[in-house]
């Protein structure tokens, strides 16, 4: 029987500076490509930080994932490779529906896997992350091209990342391809490749809450969640917002 790993994107363990992570994998820096996509960090209970990725879509309202924090409070920050503080406070809320252990299929992780964060000042960026349409997903074809942006580090050279040869903190993208299938929760999830040997790049430990773009675009189409083996490589899962999440974040102003 093949080994199923649970793997949330975050990890139940991944507190900064204490345990080993990583995030967007065979990637590059992004520069100024997406300057809506922030680096945000949450206390953990027992010491140490929860740390995700998010993107903005307006000067107060933050996407990311349900499973990312314990909250309410948290800190972002949306510069390319954060300063030592942190820009911008906000207030986390997870979908009312997350539930943890509650989701469908492999690896039946968890269910409504999307988050808010609301900021308490405004941030002014040169753009913001756009929201699809209602069922996009649905009438993509088969490897469309996905953009996934993230921080955290490229590889893991044992031992956990060493700061900062690893590239941690600093944002990265990748490209990957939309795995168009209809598997048992493809009504939640969509389903991504992360295959370095094809020139694609994914998605790991950290890198959860981060946008997965429609290729070339500003439009999110899921928030990373988690991946099924335990060095990140060939299929990744990502909760789509072009469902029912859709109307938990417009209820933001």
């Amino acid at each position: 029987m093949r080994k199923i790993y649970k793997i949330i994107l975050i990890m139940a363990a991944l507190l900064l500076m204490t345990t080993p992570g990583m995030a967007i994998t065979n990637g590059q820096p992004d520069g100024d490509n997406h300057p809506y996509v922030g680096f945000a960090l949450g206390p953990a209970t027992g010491g140490g930080y929860w740390v995700c990725s998010a993107a903005a879509i307006s000067p107060t309202v933050v996407i990311t994932a349900a499973h990312c924090f314990e909250g309410p409070d948290v800190w972002v920050s949306f510069a390319e490779i954060p300063p030592p503080y942190f820009q911008y406070t906000g207030t986390w809320y997870p979908h009312p529906g997350f539930c943890v252990g509650c989701g469908n299929g492999l690896p039946g992780f968890d269910t409504h896997d999307v988050a808010v964060i609301v900021l308490d000042e405004p941030v002014t960026l040169p753009r913001y992350a756009l929201l699809p349409t209602e069922g996009l997903v649905d009438t993509l074809p088969n490897k469309t091209d996905i953009d996934s942006v993230g921080y955290g580090v490229q590889f893991d050279q044992g031992g956990g990342p060493r700061y900062p040869e690893d590239g941690f903190l600093t944002r990265h993208y990748a490209p990957s391809k939309l795995i168009a299938s209809n598997h048992v929760h493809s009504d939640e999830y969509i389903k991504l490749t992360a295959n370095p040997a094809q020139g694609k790049g994914g998605t790991c430990f950290g890198d959860s809450g981060g946008p997965n773009l429609l290729g070339g675009t500003d439009i999110i189409l899921a928030v990373n969640s988690y991946v099924t083996n335990g060095n990140c490589a060939g299929v990744t899962y990502s909760n789509r917002i072009d469902t029912y999440a859709l109307d938990f974040i417009n209820s933001f102003p």
